[in-house]
């Protein structure tokens, strides 16, 4: 039931959060391709602003299957916050807006 109210409130924010983490999961895969092959690298900060703009699931799921970025603590630390901040921000528009209820 709170799925479907929430895209009956927010249709639009379900499609975007689909189609940014679909695009960032492809990024981080693709990003993994050219490291094996040695070839012309996606910059860090990118990976970084494709989960912080809500490609976060994307970013997990890329690095989980692709095996990529999970032991660069340069890069996990950032991308950690950025969890962290989304979570804070997702359980505060969760109990304001009273979707729960």
């Amino acid at each position: 039931m709170f799925f479907i109210d929430f895209y009956n409130s927010y249709p639009w924010l379900i499609w975007y959060l689909v189609i940014i983490n679909l695009v960032t999961f492809f990024v981080y895969g693709l990003d993994k391709a050219k490291a094996e092959g040695q070839s012309w690298r996606v910059k860090e900060t990118k990976l970084l602003l494709l989960a912080f703009i809500g490609g976060t699931i994307g970013a997990i799921a890329g690095m989980k299957i692709f095996r990529h970025k999970t032991k660069k603590v340069g890069f996990l630390l950032p991308f950690v916050l950025i969890l962290a901040l989304q979570i804070a921000i997702f359980y505060f528009f969760l109990t304001k807006t009273n979707i729960l209820l």
